[in-house]
């Protein structure tokens, strides 16, 4: 009897000894040390990581600043543009291979988590392991809720993006004497200015749907806020005289000429980018991504890339102008810009997952995200630091910078695309596009939109 007890302890004690080592071995998930500890990933691995946002240099910096914890593991950032993400990522994950780490949106827009979340691990165990079981009350809320899908969270947020201002060229706003508008005849009045001097007063690329809806969300909170965040949740008709009226509004962007000469033709990225970062435009419609600008060793990358050789200039954001009379202003909408997802078959799921947690809910991480100040980082207990953060022209651009950041993050709830379904996304398209152009009246567009609920 003895002996059958030892041999069945000593089978049990084998037993648990492999099912710990299975454990601290999985490629299931399972979180590593945090990454302000020395732990690194076990073994090498080499990485690779698909996105859109925010493209070189700072994929780079993020990657190098991970590799001083986990030296071991290579990561080469590939780069599509945001039109074109869906597209080239859906057969790369089918094949399951040369996918291991991938960037995913809230809602039906590019990358759609709802889309290609079932393509990704889960990440709820890793995150615990990693911040502990009160991690929810350390992430802003909208990082996890936006990015759980049938109960698993499969991505961890990155950081928020606002949307709804505008940039200005503050320079050009100075060189002629321009007032910064805060109306529609301010407005209008400020584009026939520089357009006197040669100078596009405001660009966008009406083209690229999403951000005609930005445009639409931000004249819609001009006249009412909150009612178009209502009406994604069916909490409000689309029929409301409220959106008929925006519709209005949007088309007079184009009927008086603020909406330069063949905004339809020509896409926000690149097209529109690139005229506001060479100087050829004094005004875009870009959100709180768009503060990294500010930034002069960034600025210039981005303007390189734009193909001007100037030196960097002064830009800064402005509320959206009153052009409803109603003064309503400084209102803002807000998403998880992208969030990392982890692909089911990545070559090694351990290291891709302590790059994801590193970006998304480490000190280290998130504090790189808050001074690239290219979005609002999720992990609450950090902030950018403004006593190393240096603009381009502190004189010009550190209050206003500053106060937009401070006044996005204290908006209300009032998400861009995430409670944007993808059938709504696609009509809400096709008739900005159609008033626009002249093809479709407010009221019909409005009408179209009811339609879809």
């Amino acid at each position: 009897m003895k002996r059958r007890i030892s041999a069945v302890l000593a089978l049990l004690i084998a037993l648990s000894l492999v099912l710990a080592a299975c454990a601290t071995g999985s490629t299931g998930g399972e979180a590593a040390a945090p990454a302000d500890s020395s732990a690194a990933a076990s073994g090498s691995a080499d990485l690779v990581w698909w996105g859109w946002t925010p493209g070189s240099p700072l994929n780079e910096q993020y990657i190098a600043e991970f590799n001083k914890a986990f030296p071991d593991t290579k990561i080469t950032w590939k780069q599509t543009t945001v039109d074109d993400y869906d597209a080239a990522i859906k057969p790369a994950l089918a094949n399951g291979e040369g996918v291991d780490i991938f960037e995913v949106s809230a809602g039906s827009a590019n990358g759609g988590v709802g889309i290609f979340g079932g393509q990704a691990v889960s990440m709820d165990e890793a995150l615990k392991n990693y911040l502990g079981d009160d991690y929810a009350d350390k992430l802003n809320e909208a990082s996890l809720k936006s990015m759980t899908v049938n109960g698993e969270l499969k991505a961890l947020g990155v950081g928020t993006v606002y949307a709804g201002n505008l940039w200005i060229n503050q320079d050009l706003f100075d060189k002629y004497n321009v007032k910064v508008p805060t109306n529609f005849d301010e407005w209008k009045q400020a584009c026939d200015t520089f357009k006197e001097n040669g100078i596009i007063g405001f660009v966008q690329g009406a083209g690229q749907g999403a951000f005609n809806m930005d445009t639409y969300h931000a004249i819609c909170d001009n006249i009412q806020p909150g009612l178009f965040t209502k009406a994604t949740r069916g909490e409000a008709k689309w029929t409301d005289p409220v959106f008929v009226q925006a519709l209005d509004l949007w088309k007079k962007l184009f009927d008086e000429g603020i909406m330069q000469d063949g905004a339809l033709g020509i896409q926000q990225y690149p097209e529109a980018n690139n005229m506001f970062l060479s100087g050829q435009a004094a005004m875009v419609m870009m959100g709180s991504w768009y503060t990294m600008n500010c930034l002069p060793d960034t600025m210039r990358a981005n303007m390189e890339a734009a193909s001007s050789t100037d030196e960097p200039f002064a830009m800064v954001p402005i509320n959206f102008p009153d052009i409803a009379g109603t003064g309503n202003v400084g209102y803002v909408f807000c998403d998880i810009d992208y969030a990392t997802a982890v692909s089911q078959n990545a070559s090694d799921i351990q290291a891709a997952t302590d790059f994801a947690l590193w970006l998304g809910a480490s000190e280290e991480g998130q504090q790189m995200i808050a001074d690239s100040l290219n979005l609002v980082p999720v992990l609450k207990s950090v902030s950018p630091n403004w006593d190393k953060v240096v603009l381009t022209n502190p004189e010009k651009q550190n209050k206003p910078v500053q106060e937009y950041l401070t006044n996005a993050m204290a908006n209300p709830d009032n998400p861009r695309f995430g409670g944007i379904s993808a059938d709504l996304n696609q009509a809400m398209m096709d008739v900005l596009a159609g008033v626009a152009s002249g093809t479709l009246s407010s009221a019909d567009g409005a009408a179209r939109l009811a339609e879809v609920e």
